[in-house]
């Protein structure tokens, strides 16, 4: 049984702030706090308030403003000698880098916040920070290494009843079975987690589970016109939540779906607007995304073969230099469909191995310690 889901990261006097608060209230809110703390030379709340500060920003895809954000937190918090609030704060500043495309440094920071948040007692920000290692490793396509890592944080969620927690592992490992073929266990997970967010009341895990079964839905019983409708229902949601980099990622999956569809003229015009948006908020990896979907799109339009080709390879160095192993993989498809006859042996040998900035998320690095973590990382 789920208890209704909560934001452990509005802590202080922001803990009454719904898990469901819009972006902009929490960001008011949060820096009317924040002013009153540093005012008042309260170090502690201080820290505290700047975490939902920064978290606010991140998630609104102002990227300048959470790093100076996370940071101040983390000074504050030191000043404090709060070592679960400066874990917290590291957690955020490792969440960040992984949004930025930075993987080594969320690595860093987010096992940084996990060996803090344990030496501080606090299994909560322990279990984000690991939760946070296997997102990372997930996004980056190293499935094996970090697959046993969401289902162990997916069974201490479950025991603890913590409806939120249990709908990000449940959508991380639904996620990892979509991308190896395995749909209609990926289609399970993802109505399970819609499920448990629906009856939780957590809107933002709800909206991220629609826009993974829309895309099961589109790629294994192409129903476009179903996917479309669940991806308009989860962008409601974005829009009324401001959750600027969930609604980019919905509209580069409409994308996705509408490609599929063979309608490329509207595909691509998503494609343009999720790839406008990545780039205003500085996300790397949807940008390179958007632009692979836009690249396709164009392709099937009419755009002539070199040009297809020269932005295929920019977007393979792209992928490598990231480290974004299963992005690459779909590169190489793309090549070896459009252009065959210009995917050299090297690229065609490279695709899926050890990518360049790619680090691996083993047992020996993030498996220990992780009973009683009890929670999971959040978008």
């Amino acid at each position: 049984m789920y208890g209704k889901a909560f934001a452990p990261e509005y802590q202080g006097a922001l803990t009454t702030l719904s898990v469901n608060a819009s972006l902009t209230d929490v960001l008011a809110a949060g820096t009317e706090q924040l002013r009153a703390a540093e005012q008042a030379g309260e170090h502690g709340e201080a820290a505290r308030s700047g975490l939902a500060v920064a978290e606010a920003h991140r998630r609104l895809g102002q990227v300048a403003d959470a790093e100076r954000a996370w940071k101040a937190s983390y000074r504050s918090a030191r000043s404090a000698g709060d070592g679960a609030a400066m874990a917290w704060a590291l957690w955020s500043g490792g969440t960040l880098a992984r949004q930025r495309g930075a993987f080594r440094l969320a690595f860093r920071l987010l096992q940084l916040a996990a060996d803090l948040g344990e030496h501080a007692g606090d299994v909560v920000v322990r279990g984000y920070s690991l939760a946070g290692l296997a997102e990372t490793g997930r996004i980056q396509g190293d499935y094996d290494a970090v697959h046993r890592l969401h289902e162990q944080l997916l069974a201490e969620a479950r025991r603890r009843g913590e409806a939120r927690h249990t709908v990000w592992a449940l959508e991380g490992i639904a996620q990892i079975h979509r991308n190896t073929g395995s749909y209609d266990t990926a289609y399970a997970l993802f109505e399970e987690a819609a499920d448990i967010a629906a009856r939780a009341e957590d809107r933002r895990g709800h909206a991220w589970a629609l826009r993974g079964l829309a895309d099961v839905v589109s790629v294994r019983d192409g129903d476009t016109e179903r996917a479309l409708a669940l991806l308009s229902e989860a962008e409601a949601t974005c829009r009324e939540m401001r959750l600027t980099s969930a609604l980019a990622y919905n509209h580069k999956m409409r994308g996705n779906v509408l490609y599929r569809a063979g309608r490329y003229a509207e595909a691509l015009d998503r494609y343009e607007e999720a790839l406008a948006e990545f780039r205003a908020m500085g996300e790397p990896r949807g940008e390179a995304l958007s632009r692979l979907g836009r690249a396709k799109a164009l392709a099937r339009l009419g755009r002539d073969r070199a040009g297809t080709a020269a932005e295929l390879a920019d977007l393979a160095d792209v992928m490598d230099r990231i480290g974004l192993r299963h992005a690459r993989a779909m590169v190489t498809e793309a090549q070896r469909e459009f252009c065959p006859g210009e995917t050299t042996a090297v690229a065609l040998e490279t695709a899926g191995a050890e990518t360049a900035g790619a680090e691996t998320v083993g047992a020996e690095t993030v498996g220990a310690g992780t009973a009683g973590a009890g929670t999971a990382g959040v978008r």
